[in-house]
């Protein structure tokens, strides 16, 4: 089977001026890859900063003016280009945004559903559409400031769905809401996988991303550390210490955090980016320019001395 998604060596940096006209290049994702097949959901975990809306920013083609992207990403096999995107985006790839702001206040629900069309057929879709989320037909009346938090979140999955796309991009989807929502909310996207669709689940709760998740990514100041079945974590099969860290820091492990923080775009240096917080760091994590990404116990890794093995 063919990924709906395939993203391969991705690096996304941004220029800023420092000191008048002096500029830098601060990089923020960093030779990036990895695939989502149909009916899969993938999770993109991680703290603040590691990259990660940046990344969904990144397929859809709405990075800021000064940033600039190297890498290749295609969509069900070709390449996602810039022309491509002007017809794919907000049809055949959709957004579920982090705030509900992506809802335009001047305009009713039904009206931004449909985008503008108002035939029988268009109404009768959106009302189905609302339907599937548990809202009912006055809702297509309603403007955003009328509605709940979780009716506006479950607008924007609407509106993500209404075109029956073959990849979602869920960017921190259910922020505000209480564990009760929030799984409802995810149900929905699982569903959307269950029924075919490729789903990209960015989020920083990892608790959250393993009960929807088929596989999971880690990003650490913006690299890929590691890939692994979302059993995996469970069973005890973790590879990178981070990921093992983050795993510890559940309230249902005893939260259990490690010193330290994360590097900012600004502050990258050679070898093993999180070597400062590792208990199992060498001379040679430092050391090396750089630290290659390889599969390892059925998943893949970026480190020199991996849980559970020989070194890489």
């Amino acid at each position: 089977m063919n990924p709906v998604l395939q993203v391969e060596h991705l690096s996304i940096s941004f220029t800023q001026y420092d000191r008048g006209t002096r500029r830098r290049r601060l990089p923020v994702i960093r030779d990036l890859s990895f695939s989502v097949q149909p009916g899969q959901v993938v999770a993109v975990v991680g703290a603040s900063g590691s990259g990660k809306s940046l990344l969904a920013h990144g397929i859809l083609g709405i990075l800021p003016y000064n940033s600039a992207m190297e890498g290749t990403i295609l969509y069900q096999g070709e390449p996602l280009t810039r022309k491509r995107l002007e017809t794919l985006r907000g049809r055949e790839i959709a957004l579920i945004p982090q705030g509900v702001t992506y809802l335009d206040p001047r305009m009713e629900v039904g009206a931004q559903l449909r985008k503008g069309r108002s035939d029988l057929s268009a109404r009768e879709k959106s009302r189905n559409v609302l339907a599937r989320y548990g809202l009912g037909p006055e809702v297509e009346r309603l403007y955003p400031f009328e509605l709940s938090g979780g009716m506006a979140r479950r607008v924007l999955i609407a509106t993500a769905v209404m075109e029956q796309p073959g990849l979602i991009l869920a960017d921190e989807p259910t922020p505000g809401l209480d564990a009760r929502a929030a799984g409802r909310i995810l149900g929905h996207i699982r569903e959307r996988a269950e029924e075919g669709t490729g789903v990209l689940f960015i989020t920083h709760d990892l608790e959250l991303a393993l009960t929807i998740a088929h596989r999971v990514l880690v990003l650490y100041a913006g690299e890929t550390i590691e890939e692994a079945d979302a059993s995996d974590f469970a069973a005890g099969r973790l590879r990178h210490p981070y990921t093992r860290a983050l795993w510890n820091a559940l309230p249902c492990n005893g939260f259990q955090p490690i010193p330290g923080s994360q590097p900012g775009p600004g502050e990258i240096a050679d070898g093993c980016q999180f070597a400062p917080r590792c208990a199992r760091c060498r001379a040679v994590c430092r050391r090396e320019a750089s630290v290659p990404y390889v599969p390892f116990r059925n998943g893949m890794v970026r480190c020199r001395f991996p849980e559970g093995g020989e070194r890489v």
